[in-house]
């Protein structure tokens, strides 16, 4: 009995010895845990709900459905909301909570914005108000996603706020959340039915997938990117948007601002009025793959202090700017992308305030830059105080004839632009450098 004891005893010693002393062991038999959020059993059924025109769980084919459907997965936790195939109108944001996965039938599943519709106030609120009152309060209902917008009390910018309307008697709504700024009349206040698709804001864990977003452009006021798109996210983390098509709307297609490790992959954003994908301020290690960016303002808009983020296999086809990057925007790679037909520029780096707000240190390798801006413009345009930024392995081609295109310019303050192996073809000046 001792020998066998002695036996166990020493070959737990040896199993234990072959992990190094300080790792400890991994996991091995998940086990779903009071409070365990980190390790997970891999389940074979999860929680998920049908939504759509008839034969779903939920049936119906407007916001309020896709809410319930997305209310009804969060409360125990998470899950999916199946969208069956259809139209949906909406008339306000589907608001995603955590470890909610959206999920359409492809091309087959259409989110669509109903035609926006503006007034004035009537009468003023101030910033600890929960209620406005409409000049004219015709097209609005309760239940509709507003965005209230005023310049006052010397403002050189505007306040823009959104809220939903949950309460009326005639022309006076209350909303679900206190205003928090002044809205006066003498601010030129304006309440627009304008509100993106799909939103968030201090969620995590989402996935949106394969379904259609089109903001019915046409026929809606602008929504600014910093505040709206077909998708827009706000202070979020981990987010997956794959199989998507964002197109059509009156500001971005794809938008989050604050929001870290946001993936964005095979999806399409197209014909909108401003930003297709706009990984906003703040936001940390985006990735950005296998997407069609074509017909927007600009493909991809680096906004402020976007960092360690991945661009990579994009098509970028037909707006006025490919990739847009500025402010405090570094230590990114884009590779391996084709930027074609850009109106004014294939790749732009902003001139910012000053050497201390620029993109530094970004990488562009293994690029395809074909017949980007007009007859002086150039392929690549980095301005302002830029530095250490690596231009190698891409090929810049241009069939239009050479004119007084240039493959690089290169900003008189910029330091440290790299250039290495590139193939340039059909340009006047493979690089065009500003007087220090």
């Amino acid at each position: 009995m001792r020998h066998l004891l002695t036996a166990s005893i020493g070959f737990a010693f040896l199993a234990a010895a072959v992990l190094p002393a300080n790792e400890r062991p991994p996991v091995t038999q998940p086990r779903a845990t009071s409070g365990d959020t980190a390790v997970e059993p891999d389940w074979s059924q999860k929680l998920a709900i049908t939504v759509g025109p008839k034969d779903a769980d939920l049936v119906g084919s407007t916001d309020k459905a896709i809410q319930a459907g997305v209310d009804y997965v969060a409360r125990p936790g998470g899950g999916t909301v199946k969208l069956l195939p259809g139209t949906y109108k909406l008339r306000n944001s589907v608001f995603l909570q955590s470890k909610v996965r959206l999920l359409g039938a492809g091309d087959q599943t259409i989110l669509f914005k109903e035609p926006s519709v503006t007034t004035k106030l009537a009468a003023d609120s101030d910033w600890y108000d929960q209620e406005i009152t409409l000049d004219n309060a015709d097209g609005f209902q309760v239940g509709d996603g507003v965005t209230l917008r005023a310049r006052g009390d010397g403002k050189s910018y505007d306040t823009v706020i959104k809220r939903t309307l949950i309460a009326r008697t005639g022309n006076r709504f209350k909303l679900d959340r206190p205003l928090r700024e002044n809205f006066w009349r003498r601010g030129n206040v304006v309440v627009q039915l304008v509100f993106p698709l799909v939103t968030g804001e201090l969620v995590n864990d989402m996935t949106i997938e394969n379904l259609a977003l089109d903001g019915n452009r046409a026929k809606n006021e602008n929504l600014d990117g910093n505040y709206g798109g077909c998708i827009f996210f706000q202070d979020c983390s981990r987010i997956h948007i794959r199989g998507v098509t964002a197109r059509n709307n009156n500001g971005d297609g794809i938008s989050w601002q604050i929001c870290h490790d946001v993936v964005v992959e095979n999806c399409t954003s197209e014909n909108n009025a401003q930003l297709g994908l706009h990984p906003g301020s703040g936001s940390q290690r985006p990735v950005i793959r296998n997407n069609k960016l074509k017909n927007n303002d600009i493909g991809i808009f680096f906004c402020w202090g976007v960092k360690y983020g991945l661009a990579e296999k994009n098509t970028i086809t037909g707006n006025r700017v490919g990739i847009s990057i500025g402010h405090r925007d570094t230590d990114n790679l884009i590779t391996l992308n084709e930027i074609h037909a850009s109106k004014d520029v294939g790749i732009l780096f902003r001139p910012e305030r000053g050497k201390d707000f620029c993109g530094h240190r970004n990488r562009l390798i293994k690029n395809r830059l074909i017949d980007n801006g007009g007859e002086k413009a150039a392929a690549i345009d980095i301005q302002g105080g830029t530095e250490s930024i690596t231009i190698a392995d891409n090929e810049f081609t241009e069939s239009r004839g050479p004119a007084q295109r240039v493959a690089v310019r290169i900003g008189a303050q910029t330091r440290d632009i790299g250039m290495k192996n590139n193939l340039i073809k059909g340009f006047a000046k493979e690089t065009e450098e500003g007087k220090r």
